[in-house]
């Protein structure tokens, strides 16, 4: 069913997003008369069809990533005299302009409104205070303490640790100093705290900026009672039930859910003496941790055991809602901030700040699809917002066989007065398709890597 439902929202994920880029080229072209001779969702052969009244092909094709859309063009073959009018290379070079944009800001508008129906929603946030902070950590040498609620990050109000994550990652790679505020709203206390950042690296690929700096948000204390469950894992193997409460590991009494993890952490591929509760009854079972070994080599157990969930204190939840006329203001504000923080990601990862281990390719697309989907509608038009951001602005990118690509070429024609030749267009393909065919396998290689 995991898989299966994985599937399904790759699916629906890639095809809106991929549809909706691809309805804006075609919106576009049509309003400035040209003839459109195909709107393709997907790549290589289709396995539906139909044609139009307006005598266009639409299509569904058998690799769902990507999709294009065949405008009549006198480059790409021969075109009848009475329909050159309609030909895409025809037209002036600011609705050629316009045409190749509209794909990717179709896709930014989309994100505008994929947050504007969260936020008329509501969107339900953790609010972002401190359970714990790490010794020796930035944060506990700017004397941060535990129990405080972090309000403002560089003078941006916060009111989520998702949104303290956001305004963090923009940090990352740069020096200077960071300033929090942070106190306890309902005693109406609050004290600014800063942080000397020094070319602050973040591997991103371990740690959010949250936990790089020392915080440990706070979460409610989970009791060592077992959750889900892996097929293939120890704990299923072993006699271990959904329910069950474990109450020692060879003797040592367990009272919180992450002392039974050291326990089995510590122990690869040995047997340990569990005191299990079940159902009222109290026995004995050995349970023995496979061996992993993580990205630095070190050994560790692993049973194929989750914890199960406890409900969270109200207080600490935060329904966060606006109105229709104000969503629409604040969508266009956090739309903003995604799209400065891409550009920023890309600038620092071409500047070394950030490691090229962060480019993910479509088996992370998949996971990261199907997993929002199973956390609920929320999480899933979420992760749709950002991901469609992040296509349009890599679209919007100066590369050649990218609309970024195809606008530079135009804007130097505007300026010149002239297209730009066939043999240096041709040139700036190669270039294109060598950069993006090894930024693929490089995105490729990290998803294999993760896995």
């Amino acid at each position: 069913m995991g898989i299966l439902q994985t599937l399904i929202a790759t699916i629906v994920t890639l095809g809106l997003l991929v549809t909706i880029h691809e309805w804006g080229h075609f919106w576009v072209a049509r309003r400035c008369g040209v003839k459109v001779l195909r709107f393709s969702v997907g790549f290589g052969k289709p396995i539906w069809m139909r044609k139009g009244r307006d005598g266009t092909e639409y299509a569904v094709a058998m690799i769902p990533l990507g999709g294009y859309v065949r405008m009549l063009d006198e480059r790409e073959g021969e075109v009848p005299a009475a329909l050159r009018h309609q030909a895409f290379n025809n037209k002036p070079v600011l609705q050629r302009m316009a045409i190749v944009a509209a794909g990717p800001v179709v896709n930014l508008l989309f994100a505008v409104l994929a947050y504007w129906f969260l936020f008329v929603w509501g969107v339900t946030a953790v609010v972002p205070v401190i359970g714990d902070v790490r010794e020796q950590s930035l944060a506990a040498q700017a004397g941060v303490p535990a129990g405080v609620e972090l309000l403002e990050i560089d003078g941006h109000k916060v009111q989520s640790w998702d949104e303290v994550n956001l305004r963090l990652a923009a940090r990352v790679g740069e020096s200077g100093m960071l300033e929090l505020l942070a106190g306890e709203p309902a005693r109406g206390t609050a004290r600014r705290y800063e942080i000397r950042l020094q070319d602050w690296g973040v591997d991103l690929e371990r740690e959010s900026p949250i936990s790089a700096l020392g915080l440990i948000p706070y979460r409610p204390q989970l009791p060592p009672v077992i959750g889900a469950l892996s097929e293939e894992g120890a704990a299923l193997r072993d006699g271990l039930r959904s329910g069950d409460r474990v109450l020692s590991v060879d003797g040592a009494p367990i009272d919180e859910w992450l002392e039974l993890v050291e326990h089995i952490r510590a122990a690869p591929g040995q047997p340990l003496v569990l005191e299990v509760e079940r159902d009222q009854q109290v026995f004995e079972m050995t349970l023995t941790p496979a061996r992993r070994v993580d990205d630095q080599g070190q050994v560790y157990g692993f049973v194929g055991a989750g914890v199960e969930m406890v409900e969270w204190p109200p207080e600490m939840l935060r329904d966060v809602r606006h109105g229709p006329i104000e969503s629409l203001w604040i969508s266009v504000e956090k739309t903003a901030q995604m799209i400065g923080l891409t550009l920023e990601s890309i600038g620092k990862m071409i500047a070394g700040a950030i490691s090229v281990k962060n480019l993910s390719g479509p088996i992370t697309i998949a996971k990261v699809a199907g997993a929002s989907a199973a956390s609920g509608l929320e999480s899933f038009v979420s992760f749709l917002a950002y991901l469609s951001i992040s296509l349009g602005v890599l679209n919007l990118l100066p590369i050649p066989m990218l609309d970024g690509g195809h606008l530079m070429y135009q804007l130097v024609e505007l300026v010149r007065g002239r297209p730009v030749s066939e043999k240096v267009q041709m040139m700036g393909l190669r270039i294109g398709m060598a950069m993006l065919f090894s930024l693929m396998a490089l995105a490729v290689i990290n998803d294999i890597a993760r896995l």
